[in-house]
């Protein structure tokens, strides 16, 4: 089987090219060298008859090397072996059959070649011991010369497999390299894209779900004033009430376009300036649960055990989960308490919200949210776990503080 592989119409059509320009200048010398050692040689019609058409056969087969080695070896033998005994002029046809062996043995005919050559051989030995005392037209040493040569065209053509044999395979491995560098990257990029899509999602989620409510709780108040010229039939209450939510609006509204630069900016290029807000983080806790309780929502929050400073990738991962586990609340539980529990050891930070909602947790969960905080979880090794309890909903996260990789660095 041929190391070259099999290429596209122009690359076939150059390798018979080639083919056809080795079989016309092999044609050539043998056909040229022929008729140069006719010149003081007679023979009969039929000697010139058959001695030229085995002189075509051979060359002719050349063509073929690469398709049938063996096959076009040992045409050129046989014509070799018939052409001597009965031509009157000893051409070089010889140099049919050494091209055809050196393909055969490139080939990765090697066991083959090698026998061709032996027969060869022994068809010369046996030749020339059958011509008369004083008549034999190749001596000992010509004999020993021709095992050599041919010998030395085998180890040749060993070499030039194995040659071929390491390119190909070099270049096996680097296309495999290519490949997987390829899928790296384009891995990569699909990470880096799902980590920015969990980013804009909480960001904008949380935001304007606190938004909604606000202004649904404003429009509700504003919807009781009573038909009037007059804005003294809008109790002062109410107005006051719709006002504040109004100005949570805003402030929430303003945070979210903040967070939103800060996300995006992690998609600029490094000519641009770079984003001034600072990373979110539990630090930033207090005002999450303030925009948070703006909507009527009791939070609360408890601390166990001594909280320490933790990586801003991890530090983010946890305002993010807290993040989500409240947006869910403010807009699917309708809930009126919500507790966040915040555990530090020295192995892990474990976060736990809990909600007396009456809702179908089920509509958030076959979302986005949950899913997004289960992927953040599991990026440093922890388990995130959502789902009822006996007073309404629960959300419980383990982040470990070392990432299980870390030490196998």
């Amino acid at each position: 089987m041929a190391l070259s592989p099999t290429g596209p119409p122009g690359q076939r059509l150059s390798a018979r090219a080639k083919d056809l320009v080795v079989t016309l200048a092999v044609t050539a010398v043998v056909m040229g060298g022929t008729v140069w050692g006719m010149r003081n040689v007679t023979e009969s019609l039929w000697q010139a008859v058959t001695g030229w058409s085995l002189l075509s056969v051979a060359c002719g087969a050349l063509y073929f090397r690469r398709h049938r080695p063996i096959g076009v070896a040992l045409v050129t033998l046989l014509a070799c072996a018939v052409y001597y005994p009965v031509s009157a002029n000893d051409g070089p046809v010889m140099l049919a059959f050494v091209i055809a062996l050196y393909t055969a043995a490139v080939d990765g005919r090697f066991a083959a070649a090698a026998a061709l050559g032996v027969v060869a051989m022994l068809l010369v030995v046996y030749g020339e011991v059958l011509q008369e005392p004083g008549q034999r037209k190749v001596d000992d040493m010509s004999i020993m010369m021709l095992a050599g040569w041919l010998l030395s065209l085998l180890v040749l053509a060993r070499a030039q497999r194995t040659r071929a044999a390491y390119l190909a395979e070099v270049r096996g491995r680097a296309l495999a390299a290519e490949r997987e560098q390829e899928a790296r990257a384009q891995q990569s990029a699909t990470e880096e894209r799902l980590r920015i899509a969990r980013e804009v999602h909480d960001v904008l989620g949380h935001s304007i779900s606190l938004i909604n409510v606000q202004s649904s709780a404003a429009l509700h108040r504003l919807s009781k004033r009573q038909p009037g010229p007059a804005d003294d039939d809008t109790p002062a209450a109410d107005l006051a009430t719709a006002q504040e939510a109004l100005e949570a609006v805003k402030t929430t509204s303003k945070d979210a376009l903040g967070e939103l630069r800060a996300t995006l900016g992690m998609l600029r290029q490094a000519d641009e300036s770079a984003p001034t807000a600072p990373t979110a983080g539990l630090e930033q806790l207090p005002g999450l649960l303030a925009g948070a309780r703006s909507t009527g929502l009791d939070v609360r929050t408890e601390t166990v055990g001594t909280p320490c400073p933790l990586p801003p990738p991890l530090d983010l991962a946890a305002y993010r989960i807290v993040q989500e586990s409240l947006t869910n609340v403010t807009r699917h539980a309708r809930a009126g308490r919500a507790t966040v529990t915040l555990t530090y050891s020295a192995e892990d930070l474990r976060l736990r919200i809990d909600d007396d909602g009456k809702g179908s947790p089920d509509e958030s969960a076959r979302g986005s949210g949950i899913r997004g905080m289960a992927e953040r979880a599991k990026a440093f090794g922890g388990e995130l776990t959502a789902c009822n309890t006996a007073d309404g909903f629960r959300v419980s996260a383990r982040l470990p503080l070392r990432p299980p990789f870390e030490g196998e660095l």
